[in-house]
Parts: structure tokens; C-alpha cells; sequence
């Protein structure tokens, strides 16, 4: 089998891990890492030793396009800056994977798509929960019609108080880089109800506040390690004591002056870290979601309510207590008949990031003839839609507005539903 050479673009967390060291690692007779691209040369160095290559640096993708002859390039860069890379490398005649979310804006989305058309390269979005076993496992009992018609959804999404504040240290805590948590981490939730409702969002209602970050906190200072507050601070970050990371931002930190320990009380954070929405999905279910930033717990809770009854899952990612190393869903019947009136699904964990779904994505895209039963395999369009349920949520919590997703692109709402793949 030829191997597909590809290129990786952005050096932080996620490119270095996931599709740095443990993409070579797992899947290394099906990919080749012939390039690695990053603005800060000591990052992208200290990155390349860290995923055990040997492949040139550049710093900047034309650079390496003049250089390299590449099949694929992975992106990794924060947000904002997606679409020029996405694009110039499907203009390059070249397949992307691109971390989510797609992109930011309307117009970048639309400059996405447009490119994906015009060149007939493919874009693959990276949204990994839908490969987790027990999200998986739902989707099956959904397809399945075990509650019948899918009314209402309950989702809640709780972020604890080391990860939620791990958001307002960095450059998500920017609008103008993330679109905001409802666009940077929701574009995970909002794909997940898309793809288990098999629809499209029609309209969203909002709320959202800064309440605990930023300008809300009792004292700030220019970065963690240079805190004068650092022994009372709850959110203080000891960077030296985690070598991955100190490696990897401290000393690069003098090149691009990105410090990875931002104070999470910084004024000038202009995001929100409390958000609740409504959302009514064009097949005419109702979703309640939220999303909590500086709880004690991490993890979620979905509900979903049909004309035949429910199913319900309590997920623990970490607690100040112990759980075991499986997920339970609860699948109750109104009209039991036959069937019990009360089954309790035990899905065990799997190895690898999201419960195995890192490494079920990775399978489904590198290993041919995969089989993609349940849709799980996502493309532009599904990273278009959850991105506009973003983009509708911060709009309609500054504006007070119930924001329809054909307002926001109306060239988009005659398409297939969102988890199918663009063209």
C-alpha cells in the first residue's frame, strides 16, 4: 500500500500528540510526515523531536509546497487561520484533514467550500467524538427506532476548573481567534446533535455571560510565572512542572511572545464562559444545551426524549470520586410490551484519546475500505453547520435575537443533512 505523504501544520498540543507522535506511531505504513510547518522555528523543532521525525521545517506553507510533494496536509493552527491554509492547499491539488472547528466566520466558511468545489480535493473535519464506542452506541439505538420519534434533547456539558480555565490562558479567550467557546468547543456538541438527530439546526436563542473569568476575577497579573498573586490564585499554572508543555511553549515564547500561562483574569477576554442555547432542528426537535466552563466535574450529560421513551447518559470524564471504566446508557420504554421496560447498555472503554475515538477516526480515514455504517466520516459541510450553530448562539446572546442559520448563509440549508459527506 502507498503511504500518503503528508504535512503537518501547527506544532502546539494537538498537532504534536495526535497527529504528530501518535499518528507515526499507530499508523505508520499507511502515512509518511514529510514536512512539518510552524511560525516559531523552536516550537516546530521541539515538536519535530517530540514526534521522533526527521522532517524538514518550514515556516510557512509555500514555502513548503515549493519544496515537498505532499498527498494530504493536517491543520493545527488556532482557528482563525484555517481557511488560507485549507484553501491553498486544495488549490495546491492537495487533501486536507483540518482540526475542528473548520473556521470562525461566514465568509471563511464559504471560502472553504467554495475551494473544496472548485478543485474537487477533499477536506476532512476532525470531529472525533462521533467515533467514541458509546457515543456510537447511540446513534445505533437512535437509527433504530427504539424511542421512536426524537422529540426533545437535554445536553449539558461540563468543563472542570484545570481544562474550562485552560481556554481563558490562551488565545481562545479572543473572539476574533476562536469565535468563542460556542464556536471553538460546542462545534464539537453541535455536530454530535446534528449527526445523532440526522438534521439541520433551523433556529437558535442564546444567553451568555462572562462570569467567573476575566474582567470578573479579584486580581490579575501579566502571566502565571510572573504572578505577584500566584500563592492565593486558584487557576495559578505551574508550567515547569509539566515538561511537555514548557518545552514546547516556554522557551518559543521568546520568538512569538505566546505564553501558554496567560492569566485567566486578563481584562481585555471577550468571551463567554456561562452559555445556555435553544435550538429547533429543521425535523422539529427542540434541544436545551449548555456549557459550563469552572465546575468541580467534567464531562456530560444527554438526554433524549421521544414518543416511545428515552435514553439518557451520565458521562464521566473526571470527578472528585470514583467511576468505573465504562459508560452506562439508559434506555427506557414508554410502551415496554415485548421488550423491558428498563435496560441499562454498558459500554466499556477503549484505549486511546475520547474513549478510542481518536483511533477509530484515524482508522476510518487512513485505513482503506473502511466501512462508515453510521455517517461517522465528516466533511465540510458538517463542519459548516456546526459552525453556524456557533456563530448563531454568540449572535443571538449579544443581540437577544432568535438568529435562523438561513439569516446567517442561505446557500447552505438546501443541502443533504449534515452528517453527509460534501460532494
Amino acid at each position: 500500500m502507498e503511504k500518503r505523504r503528508f504535512a503537518l501544520i501547527g506544532t502546539g498540543n494537538r498537532g504534536t500528540t495526535m497527529w504528530g507522535k501518535e499518528l507515526l506511531a499507530g499508523w505508520r505504513e499507511h502515512v509518511d510526515l514529510v514536512a512539518i510547518v510552524d511560525t516559531n522555528s523552536l516550537r516546530a523543532e521541539r515538536a519535530r523531536t517530540m514526534i521522533g521525525s526527521n522532517a524538514p521545517i518550514y515556516d510557512n506553507i509555500d514555502a513548503m509546497l515549493a519544496e515537498q510533494q505532499v498527498d494530504l496536509v493536517i491543520v493545527c493552527t488556532p482557528d482563525y487561520t484555517h481557511d488560507d491554509i485549507v484553501v491553498r492547499a486544495l488549490e495546491a491539488g492537495i487533501d486536507v484533514i483540518t482540526e475542528k472547528p473548520m473556521t470562525t466566520a461566514v465568509d471563511k466558511i464559504r471560502r472553504i467550500l467554495d475551494a473544496e468545489k472548485r478543485t474537487g480535493k477533499r477536506v476532512d473535519v476532525s470531529f472525533n467524538y462521533r467515533y467514541a464506542p458509546t457515543a456510537a452506541k447511540i446513534k445505533e439505538l437512535l437509527n433504530a427506532g427504539e424511542i421512536g420519534r426524537v422529540t426533545s434533547v437535554d445536553f449539558h456539558w461540563y468543563l472542570d476548573t484545570k481544562h474550562g480555565a485552560d481556554y481563558f490562558r490562551r488565545w481562545h479567550a479572543y473572539t476574533e481567534n476562536s469565535g468563542s467557546l460556542f464556536v471553538h468547543k460546542a462545534t464539537h456538541h453541535f455536530d454530535l446533535l446534528n449527526w445523532y438527530l440526522d438534521s439541520d439546526p433551523d433556529a437558535v436563542t442564546s444567553f451568555a455571560d462572562l462570569q467567573n473569568y476575566g474582567r470578573k476575577g479579584p486580581f490579575r497579573g501579566p502571566r502565571c510565572k510572573l504572578c505577584p498573586h500566584s500563592g492565593e490564585c486558584d487557576y495559578y499554572l505551574d508550567l515547569e512542572a509539566d515538561p511537555f508543555l514548557d518545552s514546547l511553549y516556554e522557551d518559543p515564547s521568546k520568538i512569538d511572545g505566546y505564553f501558554r500561562d496567560g492569566c485567566v483574569y486578563r481584562e481585555d477576554i471577550d468571551i463567554p464562559d456561562t452559555m445556555v442555547v435553544s435550538v429547533r432542528y429543521k425535523n422539529n426537535v427542540h434541544v436545551s444545551y449548555s456549557l459550563n466552563t469552572f465546575q468541580p466535574i467534567e464531562g456530560h450529560h444527554i438526554a433524549f426524549n421521544g414518543t416511545h421513551g428515552r435514553i439518557e447518559l451520565r458521562q464521566y470524564e473526571k470527578q472528585p470520586w470514583e467511576t468505573p471504566d465504562e459508560d452506562t446508557i439508559l434506555l427506557v420504554r414508554n410502551f415496554p410490551k415485548d421488550k423491558p421496560a428498563v435496560e441499562r447498555i454498558v459500554v466499556p472503554h477503549s484505549a486511546g484519546g475520547h474513549y478510542g475515538g481518536d483511533n477509530r477516526m484515524r482508522n476510518m480515514i487512513f485505513k482503506q475500505g473502511m466501512e462508515d455504517k453510521l455517517g461517522q466520516r465528516a466533511g465540510t459541510r458538517a463542519g459548516a453547520m456546526s459552525v453556524l450553530c456557533g456563530i448563531a448562539a454568540l449572535t443571538s446572546s449579544r443581540t437577544g435575537k432568535v438568529v435562523k442559520i438561513s439569516d446567517l448563509m442561505p446557500e447552505i440549508v438546501a443541502g443533504a443533512s449534515a452528517n453527509l459527506k460534501a460532494g
